[in-house]
Protein backbone atom coordinates (compact mmCIF):
# COMPACT_ATOMS: atom_id res chain seq x y z
CA UNK A 1 0.00 0.00 0.00
CA UNK A 2 1.44 3.38 -0.99
CA UNK A 3 2.21 5.87 1.74
CA UNK A 4 2.21 9.65 1.86
CA UNK A 5 3.73 11.97 4.43
CA UNK A 6 2.00 14.66 6.45
CA UNK A 7 3.13 17.05 9.16
CA UNK A 8 0.94 17.13 12.26
CA UNK A 9 1.25 20.40 14.15
CA UNK A 10 0.09 19.38 17.63
CA UNK A 11 -0.64 21.63 20.60
CA UNK A 12 1.50 20.87 23.66
CA UNK A 13 0.60 22.36 27.02
CA UNK A 14 1.12 21.49 30.69
CA UNK A 15 -0.73 24.01 32.89
CA UNK A 16 1.36 24.98 35.87
CA UNK A 17 4.58 24.16 34.02
CA UNK A 18 4.23 25.90 30.65
CA UNK A 19 3.42 29.58 30.48
CA UNK A 20 1.48 29.23 27.21
CA UNK A 21 0.56 26.45 24.79
CA UNK A 22 3.07 25.71 22.05
CA UNK A 23 2.87 23.77 18.80
CA UNK A 24 5.12 20.82 18.01
CA UNK A 25 5.36 19.33 14.53
CA UNK A 26 5.67 15.62 13.77
CA UNK A 27 6.27 14.09 10.33
CA UNK A 28 4.18 10.97 9.80
CA UNK A 29 4.08 8.59 6.84
CA UNK A 30 0.59 7.17 6.47
CA UNK A 31 -1.35 4.67 4.35
CA UNK A 32 -4.57 5.68 2.65
CA UNK A 33 -6.88 4.25 5.33
CA UNK A 34 -5.38 6.14 8.31
CA UNK A 35 -7.37 8.68 10.29
CA UNK A 36 -5.96 11.50 12.43
CA UNK A 37 -6.23 9.31 15.53
CA UNK A 38 -4.03 6.66 13.88
CA UNK A 39 -1.34 9.28 13.32
CA UNK A 40 -1.56 10.49 16.92
CA UNK A 41 -1.26 6.92 18.19
CA UNK A 42 1.74 6.35 15.93
CA UNK A 43 3.40 9.45 17.37
CA UNK A 44 2.72 8.37 20.94
CA UNK A 45 3.86 4.78 20.36
CA UNK A 46 6.92 5.40 18.19
CA UNK A 47 7.99 9.05 18.35
CA UNK A 48 6.97 10.87 21.54
CA UNK A 49 5.41 8.98 24.43
CA UNK A 50 4.78 12.19 26.37
CA UNK A 51 1.96 13.29 24.05
CA UNK A 52 -1.41 13.18 25.83
CA UNK A 53 -4.87 12.80 24.26
CA UNK A 54 -8.07 10.84 24.84
CA UNK A 55 -9.51 8.01 22.79
CA UNK A 56 -11.27 4.73 23.38
CA UNK A 57 -13.40 2.93 20.79
CA UNK A 58 -12.02 4.24 17.47
CA UNK A 59 -15.51 3.62 16.03
CA UNK A 60 -17.30 6.97 16.44
CA UNK A 61 -19.25 5.68 19.43
CA UNK A 62 -17.49 6.74 22.64
CA UNK A 63 -17.06 10.42 21.69
CA UNK A 64 -13.78 10.75 23.59
CA UNK A 65 -11.42 11.59 20.71
CA UNK A 66 -12.91 14.97 19.78
CA UNK A 67 -10.30 17.62 18.91
CA UNK A 68 -9.91 20.68 16.72
CA UNK A 69 -8.61 19.57 13.32
CA UNK A 70 -7.54 22.50 11.16
CA UNK A 71 -9.80 24.69 13.27
CA UNK A 72 -12.91 22.51 13.10
CA UNK A 73 -14.31 20.27 15.87
CA UNK A 74 -13.96 16.67 14.65
CA UNK A 75 -13.87 13.13 15.94
CA UNK A 76 -10.30 12.22 15.09
CA UNK A 77 -11.30 8.58 14.59
CA UNK A 78 -13.39 9.57 11.56
CA UNK A 79 -11.20 12.35 10.10
CA UNK A 80 -9.19 10.62 7.35
CA UNK A 81 -5.77 12.09 6.67
CA UNK A 82 -6.44 11.84 2.93
CA UNK A 83 -9.25 14.44 3.33
CA UNK A 84 -6.77 17.25 3.85
CA UNK A 85 -5.06 18.84 0.89
CA UNK A 86 -2.43 20.65 2.94
CA UNK A 87 0.85 19.05 3.92
CA UNK A 88 0.29 20.27 7.49
CA UNK A 89 -2.66 19.47 9.77
CA UNK A 90 -3.21 21.43 12.98
CA UNK A 91 -4.41 19.36 15.94
CA UNK A 92 -5.61 21.34 18.98
CA UNK A 93 -7.74 20.61 22.05
CA UNK A 94 -11.46 21.31 21.72
CA UNK A 95 -12.13 25.05 21.90
CA UNK A 96 -13.75 26.76 24.90
CA UNK A 97 -12.66 24.17 27.50
CA UNK A 98 -9.89 24.27 30.12
CA UNK A 99 -6.92 22.11 29.14
CA UNK A 100 -5.59 19.45 31.51
CA UNK A 101 -2.61 18.56 29.33
CA UNK A 102 -1.84 18.78 25.61
CA UNK A 103 -5.06 17.70 23.82
CA UNK A 104 -6.92 16.59 26.95
CA UNK A 105 -9.72 18.93 28.06
CA UNK A 106 -11.45 19.22 31.43
CA UNK A 107 -15.02 17.91 31.03
CA UNK A 108 -16.15 18.41 34.63
CA UNK A 109 -18.10 21.59 33.88
CA UNK A 110 -20.04 19.83 31.13
CA UNK A 111 -20.82 16.88 33.39
CA UNK A 112 -22.30 19.26 35.95
CA UNK A 113 -24.46 20.84 33.23
CA UNK A 114 -25.56 17.42 32.02
CA UNK A 115 -26.55 16.35 35.53
CA UNK A 116 -28.60 19.54 35.98
CA UNK A 117 -31.12 18.48 33.31
CA UNK A 118 -31.65 15.00 34.83
CA UNK A 119 -31.03 13.08 31.59
CA UNK A 120 -32.85 9.95 32.64
CA UNK A 121 -36.47 8.80 32.86
CA UNK A 122 -38.24 10.19 35.93
CA UNK A 123 -41.46 8.61 37.13
CA UNK A 124 -43.90 9.90 39.75
CA UNK A 125 -45.03 6.33 40.31
CA UNK A 126 -43.50 3.06 39.20
CA UNK A 127 -45.44 0.09 37.92
CA UNK A 128 -44.88 -3.24 39.55
CA UNK A 129 -42.55 -5.32 37.35
CA UNK A 130 -45.27 -7.91 37.04
CA UNK A 131 -47.34 -5.37 35.07
CA UNK A 132 -44.82 -5.42 32.23
CA UNK A 133 -43.02 -2.70 30.25
CA UNK A 134 -44.04 0.87 29.56
CA UNK A 135 -45.18 0.43 25.98
CA UNK A 136 -44.86 3.09 23.29
CA UNK A 137 -46.39 3.53 19.87
CA UNK A 138 -44.13 4.17 16.85
CA UNK A 139 -45.36 7.79 16.87
CA UNK A 140 -44.35 8.22 20.53
CA UNK A 141 -40.92 6.76 19.76
CA UNK A 142 -40.47 9.07 16.77
CA UNK A 143 -41.08 12.11 19.00
CA UNK A 144 -37.75 11.72 20.79
CA UNK A 145 -35.72 9.12 18.90
CA UNK A 146 -33.77 11.61 16.68
CA UNK A 147 -32.25 13.07 19.86
CA UNK A 148 -31.12 9.78 21.41
CA UNK A 149 -27.90 9.39 19.43
CA UNK A 150 -25.83 11.97 21.37
CA UNK A 151 -22.45 10.54 22.41
CA UNK A 152 -21.40 13.55 24.53
CA UNK A 153 -18.40 14.20 22.30
CA UNK A 154 -18.62 17.98 23.02
CA UNK A 155 -18.00 18.99 19.41
CA UNK A 156 -21.18 21.07 19.58
CA UNK A 157 -19.81 23.06 22.52
CA UNK A 158 -16.62 23.91 20.66
CA UNK A 159 -18.65 25.04 17.65
CA UNK A 160 -21.08 27.12 19.74
CA UNK A 161 -20.19 30.85 19.76
CA UNK A 162 -22.46 31.46 22.75
CA UNK A 163 -20.60 28.89 24.86
CA UNK A 164 -17.36 30.47 23.72
CA UNK A 165 -18.49 33.78 25.23
CA UNK A 166 -20.58 32.49 28.13
CA UNK A 167 -19.15 29.25 29.50
CA UNK A 168 -21.98 29.07 32.05
CA UNK A 169 -24.40 28.44 29.15
CA UNK A 170 -25.78 24.97 29.72
CA UNK A 171 -25.08 24.21 26.08
CA UNK A 172 -26.37 22.19 23.13
CA UNK A 173 -25.83 18.57 24.19
CA UNK A 174 -27.32 18.95 27.67
CA UNK A 175 -30.35 20.84 26.34
CA UNK A 176 -30.89 18.34 23.53
CA UNK A 177 -30.95 15.54 26.09
CA UNK A 178 -33.37 17.52 28.26
CA UNK A 179 -35.68 17.72 25.26
CA UNK A 180 -35.18 14.04 24.49
CA UNK A 181 -36.47 13.01 27.93
CA UNK A 182 -39.24 15.62 28.01
CA UNK A 183 -40.58 14.11 24.78
CA UNK A 184 -40.40 10.52 26.04
CA UNK A 185 -43.93 9.29 26.81
CA UNK A 186 -42.59 7.20 29.69
CA UNK A 187 -41.12 10.23 31.44
CA UNK A 188 -42.90 12.43 34.00
CA UNK A 189 -39.93 14.64 34.94
CA UNK A 190 -40.32 17.78 32.82
CA UNK A 191 -40.98 19.85 35.97
CA UNK A 192 -37.65 18.67 37.42
CA UNK A 193 -35.87 20.05 34.35
CA UNK A 194 -37.79 23.34 34.25
CA UNK A 195 -35.34 25.42 36.31
CA UNK A 196 -32.27 24.34 34.35
CA UNK A 197 -33.96 24.89 30.98
CA UNK A 198 -35.40 28.30 31.91
CA UNK A 199 -32.40 29.59 33.84
CA UNK A 200 -30.56 32.64 32.48
CA UNK A 201 -27.95 30.21 31.15
CA UNK A 202 -30.53 27.77 29.78
CA UNK A 203 -32.34 27.45 26.45
CA UNK A 204 -33.08 31.16 26.05
CA UNK A 205 -29.36 31.94 25.92
CA UNK A 206 -29.20 30.21 22.52
CA UNK A 207 -29.30 32.58 19.53
CA UNK A 208 -29.87 29.78 17.00
CA UNK A 209 -26.59 30.05 15.10
CA UNK A 210 -26.94 26.34 14.37
CA UNK A 211 -23.26 25.37 14.21
CA UNK A 212 -23.86 22.75 16.90
CA UNK A 213 -26.03 20.79 14.48
CA UNK A 214 -23.57 21.24 11.62
CA UNK A 215 -20.68 19.58 13.48
CA UNK A 216 -22.67 16.84 15.24
CA UNK A 217 -21.24 13.49 14.03
CA UNK A 218 -24.52 11.73 14.87
CA UNK A 219 -26.94 14.20 13.21
CA UNK A 220 -28.69 14.86 16.52
CA UNK A 221 -29.67 18.47 15.59
CA UNK A 222 -29.36 20.06 19.05
CA UNK A 223 -30.26 23.46 17.57
CA UNK A 224 -33.74 22.17 16.68
CA UNK A 225 -34.13 20.58 20.12
CA UNK A 226 -33.34 23.89 21.83
CA UNK A 227 -35.85 25.83 19.74
CA UNK A 228 -38.53 23.28 20.56
CA UNK A 229 -37.66 23.62 24.24
CA UNK A 230 -38.22 27.36 23.92
CA UNK A 231 -41.65 26.80 22.41
CA UNK A 232 -42.63 24.24 25.05
CA UNK A 233 -41.50 26.37 27.98
CA UNK A 234 -43.19 29.48 26.55
CA UNK A 235 -46.45 27.52 26.33
CA UNK A 236 -46.03 26.34 29.91
CA UNK A 237 -45.49 29.90 31.11
CA UNK A 238 -48.56 31.19 29.26
CA UNK A 239 -50.69 28.42 30.74
CA UNK A 240 -49.42 29.21 34.23
CA UNK A 241 -50.45 32.86 33.81
CA UNK A 242 -53.81 32.42 32.07
CA UNK A 243 -55.32 29.31 33.56
CA UNK A 244 -57.41 29.69 36.75
CA UNK A 245 -55.86 28.51 39.98
CA UNK A 246 -56.14 24.77 40.30
CA UNK A 247 -56.17 24.13 36.53
CA UNK A 248 -52.46 24.62 35.83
Amino acid sequence: MSERTVSLKVTRYRPGQDSTPTAQSYEVAYPDDWVVLDALNFIKDHVDGTLSFRWSCRMGVCGSCGMMVNGEPRLTCSAFLREFDSQEIRIEPLAHFPVIRDLVIDMSGFLDKLKSVSPWIIRDTEKDPSEGEYLQSPKQLDAYHPFTACINCLLCYSACPIFGLETDFIGPAALALAHRYNEDSRDQGSAARWNAINDHNGAWQCTFVGECSVVCPKSVDPAAAIQRLKVDTAKQWVRSVLLPWGQK
